[in-house]
């Protein structure tokens, strides 16, 4: 096997300045030419037997310092954030990156920082974006939207609760026998259950010991609801420790986390973690199908199916976002790249708008953001009737998506040309953040890009984004 050579131009450099020593005088103590040294610091030869006694015997040096630089590392952080779509059409090739880690590393470490710079600000941007569109702009979050970063930064999935509730849901052998085990966990408690002709979806009364459930409300929506009071009154301990672990700003904060917690508990017993992602990849993610199996909602299957996170078992990761009619984001969750807005409307360009067109019908969506990220979307209206004649209809849609590379997984992908650019939409987040000039339905003009106005032409809008 051939002897591997030592390239270490960098560190005899940085060895050499260490000892505040010219090229002149660190040849002559190594025993070599200078041009020889030249070279070797430049890696053109090799680092040769005699210099690396040399440096062990003048200097004390531990040759091994020689071959433990941080290069490979170099390279992988450069790869890493060459992989940014923004670099998509000038990827150098790995050669190049090897030689830019070995003969230029400060360069290598200078290129990293400023990409990471440039995450940062876009990051900084989204932030912006946050405060300009809120009328009050306060600088520490309200309860509501720390509760709401709470989950999101856990990518939606809460381990030890979503354990607890597959071990509960274990005693029922199927969908039906869920609203067995919760009315057997809720009697074993002293808690009765009726159904009542309420407004309300869920009214306990702690004093009668009587749980009033909707008689107006689903099925799927009666079972859900009955989970959730016994997450309340049988997982307290684990609610609060997760709370503890979680330091909240305020007690209201907690609150909501807390029922959101038992939100969550709900969920995952109703459609526990390894059954559901096995029957979510047997039916190749099919909602409908899903749906019928579990006996949750359209809607609740599609935030379960965000959740699958589990380390060493995740799903494909989903984003899932809700908008009202006003466009307005009610709940959201992303465990792709994609990250929604935080506040205010999502795209128009985004098939989520559409769906109100299209009552009980999916919407497919091929799309790609301003990152150069192609996703499949899948959107559906999820109107709430009121139970009632004359009573409120709540109208809301839901996308579920993930990146397109995962479309042979998903039954509604078929049939789509996943491979033709021209099929993708162009959809963005937010129009302060989003950098497209030519947008037809730009709202705002983007934040940081100068703009041109003429007043002897008007297009589409009455700018140009520079």
């Amino acid at each position: 096997m051939a002897t591997q050579k030592l390239y270490a131009g960098a560190k005899l450099r940085e060895i050499r300045t260490r000892l505040t020593l010219t090229q002149k005088d660190f040849a002559g103590k190594l025993g070599v030419s200078l041009p020889y040294l030249n070279q070797m610091e430049n890696n053109n030869r090799p680092v040769s037997t005699t210099v690396v006694l040399a440096l062990a015997q003048e200097f004390g040096l531990d040759v091994t310092e020689l071959s433990t630089g941080d290069s490979e590392r170099l390279v992988s952080d450069m790869r890493e954030a060459l992989a940014d779509p923004i670099f998509a059409d000038t990827m150098p090739p790995l050669a190049d990156l090897r030689l830019t880690a070995s003969n230029a590393p400060a360069l290598a470490r200078a290129f990293i920082e400023l990409h990471k710079s440039y995450r940062q600000t876009h990051e900084r941007l989204a932030s912006l974006d946050e405060a300009l569109g809120r009328e009050d702009a306060r600088i520490q979050a309200s309860p509501w939207e720390e509760v709401r970063d709470f989950f999101h930064y856990c990518d939606n999935y809460i381990d030890a609760v979503d354990h607890a509730a597959e071990r509960f849901s274990a005693q029922a052998s199927d969908a039906g026998d869920v609203r067995t085990a919760a009315l057997g966990s809720l009697s074993a408690r002293g808690i009765q259950v009726k159904l009542t002709d309420i407004e309300a979806l869920r009214s306990f009364d702690a004093n009668a010991r009587v749980l009033h459930l909707s008689s107006r409300s689903s099925p799927q929506t009666q079972v859900f609801q009955m989970l959730l009071q016994v997450a309340l009154v049988s997982q307290d301990k684990l609610l609060e420790a997760t709370l503890d672990f979680a330091r909240f700003h305020s007690e209201e904060a907690r609150s909501i986390a807390k029922i959101g917690l038992a939100n969550y508990f709900a969920g995952a017993a109703l459609m526990p973690y390894g059954t559901f992602l096995a029957a979510a990849r047997d039916c190749r993610h099919d909602l409908e199908l899903l749906s019928a199996r579990f006996g949750a909602s359209i809607e609740q299957v599609a935030h379960r199916l965000s959740t699958l996170q589990r380390p060493g078992a995740k799903g494909i990761p989903f984003f899932f976002v809700r908008v009202d009619q006003a466009g307005t984001i009610t709940k959201r969750h992303s465990a792709t790249r994609l990250q929604f807005a935080r506040f205010g409307g999502a795209c128009p360009l985004w098939n989520v708008h559409r769906a109100f067109e299209t009552p009980g019908h999916f919407l497919r969506q091929l799309a790609e953001t301003p990152d150069g990220v192609r996703y499949i979307s899948l959107a559906r209206d999820v109107s709430k009737p009121g139970g009632s004649f004359g009573a409120p209809v709540r109208r809301y849609a839901i996308a579920l998506g993930c990146e397109v590379r995962h479309a042979d997984a998903l039954v509604y992908a078929d049939n789509m040309d996943v491979t033709n650019a021209s099929a993708y939409e162009p959809i963005g987040i937010s129009c302060r953040i989003c950098e497209r000039q030519h947008c037809h339905q730009r709202s705002v003009p983007p934040l940081e890009r100068r703009l041109t106005i003429n007043a002897n032409e008007r297009g589409t809008l009455p700018y140009e984004v520079n």
